[in-house]
């Protein structure tokens, strides 16, 4: 039986179907960049020191000098969190007294018992300072943001089943609906609880519209523009929308408006239901080869080529409807590929920690957030087209390898700059996310050239799981900074050094055709070498001989 490249290759690789498609996909993912990071401003921290009520009786100079000092930074500042007893400098204003008449050090303290006073440069209103989440409630800012990437697991979760039950185009609309109409009724939020509770909802639309626009894409495109989508096309896609973020954010300094302007944008994706087609594989796995075929003959027409007169026989057609199942355990069917599929899961994971900590963290850094959120972003440019070169002329495992141990190297350097040189620190950042952002984006492509058809889009699926899983924990490691200044550096850079060794341990893909069955699978090199260690029963080795044309690609 021909493969579906093969039945379908009288189209061709980038006439006019294959362009619209690719450019109309990539064009969804830009509000995907908006909400992914949006908590950098939403949930920016301003300066704050305690309130002082205006009925405290205390002279000018005592009003400047109501908070102790401590150490931040290296540097001595005005304490965020706690203040002189007002009723301590009261008196001694009373007295006549000056701040530098008294032992200051030795005056009682008290915590903000009237609430905080909030800087209004370079955030105007965010919700820190809309529901006071700092000095006790600190702990909800980066609970908020995890809380949001558990929304992105549990969306990861359930896209790929979804898209395999109802189809990738229902899907992707829907889940586009899901973050919009959310994104919007979180600008009316009354409380804390409220914003966080949508916001995780935002979050598992967010990722079900990425995953299913890269699937749906990869299914339609062909094999030579495949990894082009995958890595320009959705990187560079999503990466415009980041750049978008702090360009909207230092116009619109209140958080309520900012999220109102980077919610509109995704109302412009409607019309393309109209134009964007279903899946011609998804249909084919579901039996439906009629709508399969009036698509592809659309695309043909599109192109301006003829198409055949009979695109499925009657042999493929029978022989495409006995087609195999797939459950979670497939990734795990036999020891050796087990260790593959959690090798996977780890690579995923800790990539993921690196990329969200650094970009998660530029508020962080020295100099203006605004231009740093957008260097982070414009990082992601080149990070993906040097992944897309990588792709095309070196093997996978020696690629993302090497972008890991170039990421991780640099972030570990950190901890050696002298705190002085900000532009260095700043520079270095941004080549070890340069590094880390090229790595996650070879990933997706590397990940669904190691498994068959039949488990390709669970595998990818369950790899993004993983990888939200660190993105779930990546807010508490910036928030390590707080204690120490470099450990978030050190924790990420020593991780991603590490998975980049492991990574070298994996399976070789590049040059071999996407495998349609695990017996495929077994001869990618890495598996061959392996693959007579173990023994596949003879129940299950009568499912490997069978073909298919599942789910994805």
């Amino acid at each position: 039986m021909r493969d579906y490249d093969d039945i379908i290759a009288f189209l061709g690789e980038w006439g006019p179907f294959q362009r619209l498609v690719f450019f109309l996909l990539s064009a969804s993912i830009i509000p995907n960049g908006f909400n992914g990071m949006s908590a950098v401003f939403l949930a920016g921290i301003p300066e704050h020191r305690c309130r002082i009520p205006e009925g405290a009786n205390l002279s000018a100079a005592w009003l400047n000098a109501s908070a102790p000092l401590e150490e931040r930074g290296g540097r001595a500042v005005v304490s965020r969190c706690r203040r002189f007893s007002l009723r301590a400098l009261a008196n001694l204003s009373a007295q006549g007294l000056l701040p530098a008449d008294v032992d200051r050090a030795a005056l009682p303290q008290e915590p903000c018992l009237d609430g905080w006073e909030y800087a209004t440069e370079p955030y105007l209103a965010t919700i820190v300072s809309q529901w006071n989440l700092v000095c006790d409630d600190d702990w909800k800012v980066p609970l908020t943001t995890s809380l949001f990437f558990v929304g992105v697991l549990l969306g990861s979760f359930i896209s790929g089943q979804l898209s395999d039950r109802f189809g990738r185009k229902a899907i992707l609309f829907a889940t586009m609906g899901v973050q919009t109409g959310f994104s919007f009724l979180q600008i009316f939020s009354t409380s804390w609880e409220m914003f966080t509770v949508l916001f995780l909802i935002v979050g598992m639309g967010q990722i079900s519209n990425y995953v299913v626009a890269f699937i749906l894409g990869s299914e339609i495109l062909g094999k030579s523009v495949r990894i082009i989508f995958s890595t320009l096309g959705v990187c560079i896609f999503f990466a415009i929308g980041y750049m978008l973020l702090p360009l909207f954010a230092y116009f619109i300094r209140d958080w309520r408006m900012l999220l109102l302007a980077l919610t509109l944008p995704g109302v412009l994706c409607v019309p393309l239901w109209w134009i964007i087609p279903e899946s011609p594989r998804w249909l084919i796995s579901q039996g439906r080869f009629e709508e399969a075929e009036v698509i592809i003959r659309k695309a043909a027409a599109k192109n301006g080529v003829p198409a055949p007169a009979v695109i499925f026989d009657s042999t493929e057609v029978q022989d495409l409807k006995t087609r195999q199942q797939s459950m979670i355990l497939d990734l795990f069917r036999t020891p050796n590929i087990a260790v593959i599929t959690i090798m996977s899961l780890f690579l995923w994971m800790i990539t993921s920690i690196g990329y969200f900590s650094l970009s998660l963290s530029t508020p962080n850094l020295h100099g203006d957030v605004y231009l740093n959120c957008f260097l982070s972003a414009l990082t992601e440019v080149p990070a993906c087209v040097i992944a897309w070169l990588l792709l095309r002329t070196l093997p996978r495992r020696y690629s993302i390898s090497g972008t890991l141990f170039l990421g991780g190297g640099i972030i570990l350097f950190l901890q050696l700059v002298p705190q002085n040189l900000h532009i260095l620190s700043v520079t270095l950042v941004m080549l070890g996310k340069f590094g880390v952002t090229s790595a996650f984006s070879m990933l997706y492509v590397y990940t669904a050239e190691l498994y068959p058809t039949i488990v390709r889009n669970m595998a990818v699926g369950a790899a993004s799981m993983s990888s939200r899983v660190g993105s779930i924990i990546a807010p508490y490691f910036v928030y390590l900074g707080a204690y120490d200044r470099f450990l978030p550096y050190i924790l990420m850079g020593s991780l991603t050094v590490l998975i980049g060794i492991l990574t070298l341990f994996l399976p070789e893909s590049y040059g071999n055709p996407l495998p349609e069955t695990f017996e495929e699978m077994l001869q990618i090199k890495g598996f061959r070498n392996r693959k007579n260690t173990y023994k596949i029963g003879n129940s299950m080795q009568h499912e490997l001989n069978s073909k298919n044309l599942r789910t994805s690609f």
